[in-house]
């Protein structure tokens, strides 16, 4: 079990998954954001235009749908470094990570493939790059944080209860004053009955 929590906090697991959960939504919602691009006679065209528009389905939008489609994936997408790590640091780092690849390699192919159309809606694009990328980077922050402070208030509910029910069960020897974590008939110490026939304690602590 420890093993596979391991493997599930490794960031090149955890990377790969996010990306296919990316793509998972993609072919899911059927979702496209439409690039221009210019003519060209290279055969080689269609498969570059496929690997550009494919990392623009992941990262831009231009309409209504396509602004919540990117973020709610986005914030679906960081809840699983926030979850695993439960650290804002590392989780932010993750995501920030996953985020960091599909961008770069869509600004990377499609200002090398159509310099005019690139140049032209650069700026567009680029602002909301920015905006999404702090977005992800606050929302990682801030949901780490609101997570640990849930998981430490828990923890430090359930050692109340522990001490809660350890000092249910801690006496002392009326006569000698000895501590017990549980509740003995007789006292080990002094051989002092601690409890009647019928279990109930005569000793109490101090």
């Amino acid at each position: 079990m420890m093993k596979i929590k391991n493997v599930f906090k490794s960031k090149l697991v955890l990377f790969c998954i996010q990306i296919l959960l990316l793509i998972f939504f993609i072919i899911s919602f059927n979702y496209e954001f439409q690039i221009e691009f210019e003519l060209s006679v290279d055969p080689r065209a269609a498969e570059q235009q496929f690997i550009i528009q494919f990392l623009a389905n992941m990262v831009l939008y231009n309409n209504n749908f396509g602004l919540i489609y990117i973020y709610l994936t986005w914030i679906t997408v960081s809840l699983i470094p926030i979850l695993i790590f439960r650290d804002y640091k590392k989780a932010y780092s993750m995501n920030l990570t996953t985020f960091f690849f599909p961008n770069f390699f869509f600004y990377v192919f499609y200002w090398r493939y159509s310099e005019t159309y690139f140049n032209a809606l650069f700026p567009t694009f680029i602002i909301r790059t920015v905006i999404l990328g702090l977005s992800v980077i606050i929302i990682s922050i801030v949901l780490s944080l609101i997570l640990k402070f849930i998981t430490s208030h828990g923890k430090k509910a359930a050692i109340e209860n522990l001490e809660q029910i350890e000092s249910l069960n801690r006496i002392a020897c009326p006569k000698c004053g000895t501590q017990f974590d549980s509740i003995p008939k007789y006292c080990f110490n002094c051989n002092n009955l601690l409890t009647n026939d019928l279990g109930e304690n005569i000793g109490k602590a101090k």
